[in-house]
């Protein structure tokens, strides 16, 4: 008689893997209660307990989603874009004090935010902080703080700026209504979203190219040590870079080449 096989006790990465979860998913997952903690000696998972885990995997990554946490300049990035304000780091900080905000991780000892948390962050209460900061230029944001705002890189505003002759202030500064005008410009952020559209695209094109080059390189290098026309062997660091180099320049182009394999 064949005795069954005993499913094996699983580590976090192994538990991350069976789950289809990214590390700092299941971080958090453990965190929030919602994976109970390794019932093993040395942090592993009971068999029992993975069973136990994997039937409720798909309501746990609809938990967490797929935006991973973010730091403080992230963090102020993203709710810059929300609020329709220059918001800052230093804000991010207020706001974990205050206690309307609260860590998720960290890393490297830096805190690190649940975009989900962010997104909820009340929009008046954000305001309230960033006029407290900024005093009597609330009303009023610098280039950088402008592009923050509109999630746009700062040379593209401040050409957008340029085009459309939007007046400043004695220190250089834009009236904070004539910068949210234009994220109210429909046509303005077609032209803007297609400009960045075809960058990322050129950008691909040349990343694919250059991983391609340094791969026909290095199969050549092999060929070359395999018939004994070189004496040391290609750098296997080297090709494991560009084929990284070349799955992530794939990824890029792939949504405009949809008809090509994966």
């Amino acid at each position: 008689m064949i005795e069954p096989t005993t499913r094996p006790a699983l580590g976090f990465v192994q538990l991350a893997a069976e789950l289809d979860l990214a590390r700092w998913q299941l971080r958090l997952a453990r965190e929030r209660g919602l994976v109970p903690p390794p019932d093993l000696e040395g942090g592993r998972w009971s068999a029992a307990a993975v069973a136990e885990v994997t039937g409720r995997a798909a309501q746990i990554r609809a938990a967490l989603g797929e935006d991973p946490p973010v730091g403080a300049v992230k963090a102020a990035e993203r709710l810059a874009v929300r609020v329709g304000l220059d918001v800052e780091p230093a804000d991010i900080e207020v706001l974990v004090i205050s206690g309307e905000l609260v860590m998720a991780d960290r890393f490297q000892g830096r805190p690190l935010y649940d975009p989900h948390d962010i997104d909820a962050l009340d929009a008046g209460r954000v305001t309230e902080i960033v006029a407290a900061r900024k005093g009597p230029r609330f009303e009023t944001v610098n280039a950088r703080g402008a592009a923050l705002l509109l999630g746009w890189p700062k040379d593209v505003f401040s050409r957008i700026a340029g085009r459309r002759g939007l007046p400043t202030d004695q220190l250089g500064r834009y009236a904070l209504a004539d910068v949210r005008a234009l994220a109210d410009d429909q046509d303005l952020l077609a032209d803007i979203a297609e400009e960045r559209r075809i960058a990322a695209l050129e950008t691909g094109r040349r990343d694919q190219a250059r991983a391609e080059q340094v791969i026909r390189r290095w199969l050549r290098d092999c060929t070359d040590y395999l018939t004994h026309a070189a004496d040391d062997p290609p750098d296997t660091a080297e090709i494991s870079r560009a084929l990284k180099a070349l799955a992530t320049a794939r990824t890029t182009l792939r949504p405009h080449h949809p008809d090509e394999p994966e």
